[in-house]
């Protein structure tokens, strides 16, 4: 038993020993601290490898040498999901070296941090919106790159998150009759995200909604929300003409058609009573 732990001790000796020898040394020369660093890279120990490329950015700022570290530390930070660190330092480099020919990849990953960071759909997404504006401006910036495409499949894909999280919001302000507030969650869908598949369910909720709206409001507010309804029934026309919703649609206008003229009329059954009582 003895003999078996000796052996693991060397073993364990040898290999700190080893590892110590890859690691950046004082008096190193910028060239072998360079390649030290690539040597964790290559091997996929991302984590020594931006350690080792932070040391060669402060020791070789203003070489070549130093600009590649740079960039590899960006990359290494990556690759190692600590995507935080990984947009600070791409921003680093663009900063450093604004003409580089890697700005407009660079750049693209610089996004592509955010869109990693962007979490789901009920969570806060500060991050969702950054990825997005950071892929629309590489859009503007780069029209004609061979991204330009992905990009812009990344952003719709992030506007259907920030599609869904505003349509839910709505949903909850419907579920607890906060009607006021659903309209404006829900117009916010409609009109913010126009392209989403949310924007059509809620235009459909909406019209329901100005409906029970309608129903629990006061009688001098009821004829201008079902009316409401009837405007949310003709945009839905307009903008889904095609859509599979369209029977459920038809129900909500016929019914806020109905209710409207009922109103209407007990409004005018009102004004007549109160004008020959003024007689």
């Amino acid at each position: 038993m003895r003999s078996k732990l000796l052996v693991v001790f060397a073993f364990l000796f040898m290999f700190s020993a080893c590892k110590n020898d890859r690691l950046i040394k004082r008096g190193d020369s910028v060239e072998v601290a360079y390649q030290k660093a690539m040597a964790f890279y290559e091997e996929g120990d991302y984590g020594e490898a931006a350690n080792a490329f932070d040391t060669v950015t402060r020791v070789a700022r203003g070489t070549e040498y130093g600009q590649d570290a740079q960039y590899y530390l960006a990359e290494s930070y990556y690759k190692d999901r600590q995507y935080l660190l990984a947009a600070s330092e791409y921003d680093r480099y663009v900063s450093y070296f604004p003409q580089d020919e890697r700005r407009p990849e660079i750049e693209f990953k610089s996004a592509m941090c955010f869109y990693k960071l962007s979490p789901r759909y009920k969570l806060d997404q500060a991050q969702t919106r950054k990825a997005i504006d950071r892929f629309r401006l590489f859009n503007n910036r780069y029209p004609d790159h061979e991204r330009v495409q992905e990009a812009a499949a990344r952003i719709d894909e992030l506007r259907e998150k920030l599609a869904h999280k505003s349509y839910e919001a709505a949903r909850f302000y419907v579920r607890t009759e906060q009607y006021r507030a659903a309209t404006i969650y829900l117009d916010k869908t409609i009109d913010q995200y126009p392209e989403s598949k949310w924007a059509e369910r809620a235009l459909v909720d909406q019209i329901q909604t100005y409906i029970d709206y309608a129903d629990n409001s006061v009688a001098n507010k009821q004829a201008e929300r079902y009316s409401k309804a009837i405007e949310n029934y003709e945009k839905f026309l307009q903008l889904f003409p095609e859509s599979k919703l369209r029977e459920e649609v038809e129900n909500y206008h016929d019914e806020a058609v109905q209710k409207l003229a009922e109103v209407q009329k007990r409004d005018s059954n009102q004004d007549e009573v109160a004008d020959s009582g003024q007689g």
